[in-house]
């Protein structure tokens, strides 16, 4: 009552001094607080998103629920698949009441009925990146505690070269086909289409709490190879409820082509059964095709990340651009000229950009629609929902403190390192498996002694006008094409080869791009000269095609720390152009299957836009 009042007060206050966001930023705290009590009523009830999928089951049983290529689903349909897979895992054998099983298939209605089906006997799933490979593979399957792989068909070449180790685990391996030759591996489909269908037992998931992981979703982070985070059913609940700030209604159509293995795409996914609204899935993201969906499909909600609006904007203009249904985009990620250009072109559609990491413990909206930025710092919700932007070495990487040993803020348009206050209300559960990354991630005594925030990686800035922006990622991240590329895993991969003693990775900006695209300085073994075919090779082996370094230097020796760090800062700064680095250039050639020089010719290429990267 008093958080009412005092909430009322400050209202009045606004009304007297007439700040002209300040109705906005009142109603985005009141609303953030309404949802924060919807799910701790949750809690208090053991509510699952399962138990509100199963109420839209009887309440709108005919309504579609998922429309891919040229099938629609009903929400009636996804609980009877959802139910055959459930009753096909229990009668294999290999899945019981609390396990969790690794998920490795692309974008398909399968996706939520295996996860469905899971959550229905009290399991959770972990969502594998399609794209890793090998090393990858295996590390993200070990550490999220699975026992049972369940594979796309497409995905089968990339089982069979870890089948051996699998097997040697005594995991059980599913092929989604009807049938399967493969020793050692088992066809799905089949299953689940001889299974009931009949509904399960409330009691088969009785072991669930909202504090039990739903499912598992990897994170690069900062440093290493992808992390599992658990992500709760609680706050499972915190990613459905970003649509609900944003004033979708059960009557919008969500388009989807954001990969489901990420927290983006699933989180629509997921917004779709919290709004009990129809979701259009799309296997992958199809600039040229994007358009001619939304107006097949009646789309009014899309999904975006920053790259997805720029590959938009760059497809050749058509008389149709303009109709369409869409009136909101929501995602993160968008920069502001991109922006700009994408409601010029498309039409009056509002743009919500929202910023938050997988693992971290607070979420912002820009709820107000100002370009390029990711929210607003609000005294109200600073308060309920603590966070600050604290000073950052760059060279040292690590924040900046005082004599007394506290971190110390930002001034106004002075970029910062972002920190979350880790609170009951506001955990910060970590990584699967890995004490050590978990406790990298947080920070210690910043501002009193004994307290400890979550460290996002990020720098941003605040504006004059309390505008908050996101500028860079600290550490040995880099974002490129929607996805994080830790360096040091690519690192790792590069330094295999032959002819490389040491490689050291880092990211650097390609004007027109969003994020940083890959970049390895290397020195090579004594007598040995660059085995670009060989390396080409074993990029193209190992690492996802986001990952693969698209640069590489030869340099003759590292630059490192007085603690033995590479030196990245000024390698990032000095970038690919042969015109002033003396070192030797090369460029990874996808058609010639290898890596080229870099000439000045070509530089000049990419920075006119004529050679894709």
């Amino acid at each position: 009552m008093l958080l009412w009042l005092g909430c009322a007060a400050v209202i009045l206050l606004g009304f007297l001094f007439r700040h002209s966001y300040f109705l906005q930023d009142i109603k985005y705290v009141i609303d953030k607080l309404n949802l924060k009590r919807r799910i701790w009523r949750y809690m208090q009830t053991n509510y699952l998103i399962v138990d509100l999928f199963l109420e839209r089951v009887k309440t709108q049983p005919h309504k579609p629920f998922i429309r891919f290529k040229e099938e629609t689903f009903t929400y009636q349909d996804a609980d009877v698949h959802s139910n055959k897979a459930a009753r096909a895992f229990l009668q294999s054998g290999a899945v019981r009441e609390g396990d969790t099983v690794a998920l490795f298939l692309a974008n398909e209605p399968l996706f939520p009925w295996l996860w469905l089906g899971l959550v229905k006997i009290g399991c959770s799933a972990a969502f594998l990146n399609y794209n890793i490979r090998s090393k990858s593979l295996l590390h993200c399957f070990s550490c999220s505690g699975a026992k049972t792989l369940v594979a796309g068909e497409e995905l089968q070449d990339a089982v069979e070269e870890v089948l051996p180790s699998l097997l040697e685990q005594q995991v059980t391996v599913f092929i989604l086909t009807d049938r399967c030759k493969i020793a050692g591996v088992q066809s799905f489909q089949d299953k689940m289409k001889q299974a009931s269908s009949e509904p399960l037992s409330k009691e088969l998931r009785s072991n669930l709490t909202l504090q039990s992981p739903a499912a598992y979703i990897y994170t690069s982070g900062t440093t290493g190879l992808p992390k599992a985070v658990a992500v709760s059913h609680a706050k499972l609940w915190g990613y459905c409820l970003i649509m609900a700030l944003t004033g979708v209604t059960s009557e919008d159509v969500v388009y989807n082509s954001l990969p489901l293995y990420h927290s983006a795409g699933f989180l629509g996914l997921m917004a779709g059964i919290e709004r009990g609204m129809t979701v259009v899935l799309r296997s992958k993201f199809s600039a040229s095709q994007f358009w001619d969906d939304c107006r097949k499909y009646d789309v009014t909600v899309v999904q975006y990340i920053g790259e997805i609006v720029r590959y938009l904007c760059n497809q050749p203009q058509k008389p149709n651009d303009r109709n369409h249904k869409v009136r909101l985009a929501l995602g993160n990620g968008l920069r502001a000229d991109v922006w700009k250009d994408f409601t010029r072109r498309f039409g009056n559609i509002e743009v919500r950009e929202f910023y938050g990491a997988t693992e971290g413990n607070l979420a912002m909206l820009n709820y107000s629609g100002k370009m390029g930025a990711v929210g607003r710092d609000y005294f109200l919700h600073k308060w309920l929902f603590p966070y600050a932007l604290i000073k950052f070495d760059i060279e040292k990487g690590e924040p900046v403190r005082d004599s007394s040993g506290f971190c110390v803020e930002v001034a106004k348009g002075e970029p910062g390192l972002m920190v979350t206050k880790i609170l009951a209300s506001a955990p910060f559960s970590g990584y699967a498996g890995d004490l050590g990354q978990t406790e990298k991630k947080k920070l210690r005594d910043v501002f009193t002694k004994g307290d400890v925030y979550f460290n996002t990686g990020d720098l941003l800035r605040i504006d004059k006008d309390n505008f908050m922006y996101f500028q860079d990622r600290t550490g040995d991240t880099f974002r490129w094409k929607g996805e994080n590329v830790a360096t040091n895993e690519v690192a790792d991969v590069v330094s295999v080869a032959d002819s490389i003693e040491e490689a050291n990775v880092y990211g650097v900006e390609v004007p027109g791009h969003e994020g940083r695209i890959g970049m390895a300085a290397v020195n090579l073994r004594d007598g040995q000269k660059f085995d670009s075919t060989a390396v080409f090779h074993q990029v193209e082996h190992f690492l996802p095609s986001y990952a693969r370094p698209r640069f590489i230097r030869i340099q003759g020796s590292m630059d490192v720390t007085g603690t033995f760090k590479y030196q990245k800062v000024k390698l990032v700064k000095e970038g690919f152009n042969p015109n002033e680095i003396k070192d030797p250039l090369y460029i990874l050639d996808e058609k010639e299957k290898n890596y080229i020089p870099l000439t000045p010719d070509i530089f000049d290429s990419i920075l006119a836009g004529k050679i894709k990267i």
